[in-house]
């Protein structure tokens, strides 16, 4: 990824991050230290060149019940009634860094850490924030998941 690396979370400057979502901001400002530490999320950050966090994403284990994925997809699983899967939580791009593929780059990597993790899942699950978002996901080639219009799934 040209001008950045993707890593842990860790001793990195948080305060004057900025993405446009002010939830998003508070988050992690205040809060990914936290989720971190009672192991609820995990949080990769970008880092430019300057070694500020130009975006970040959270990764958490969750599951979706096998009647919730569509019927093609439902059909090459075993019936178990609970499918694991991860869920990319939030993601966000500073207000520098917008426009410029980081956001994709980041759903790659989450895509790839998902995939390659010893605790295992059959999808990565998103919920995104509003119709823009589903575009952004479904362009990356996650699919809606029927009854749930913004709640979409790309198989790991």
């Amino acid at each position: 990824m040209n001008g950045y690396r993707i890593e842990l979370l860790g001793g990195h400057g948080r305060r004057s991050f900025a993405c446009g979502s002010e939830a998003l901001d508070r988050y992690f400002r205040e809060q990914v230290s936290r989720d971190a530490h009672r192991r609820l999320a995990v949080c990769f950050v970008a880092i430019d060149d300057n070694g500020e966090v130009a975006g970040y994403y959270t990764l958490s284990a969750t599951s979706l019940a096998l009647d919730a994925l569509p019927e093609a997809k439902a059909r090459r699983l075993p019936r178990y009634p609970i499918v694991p899967a991860v869920l990319l939580g939030r993601l966000a791009i500073a207000s520098a860094h917008q426009g410029k593929r980081l956001g994709a780059a980041l759903v790659a990597d989450a895509i790839l850490r998902a995939g390659r993790s010893e605790v295992t899942g059959y999808a990565l699950l998103i919920d995104a924030k509003d119709e823009a978002a589903v575009r952004f996901y479904e362009h990356l080639e996650f699919t809606r998941l029927p009854g749930a219009p913004n709640r979409l799934i790309r198989a790991l």
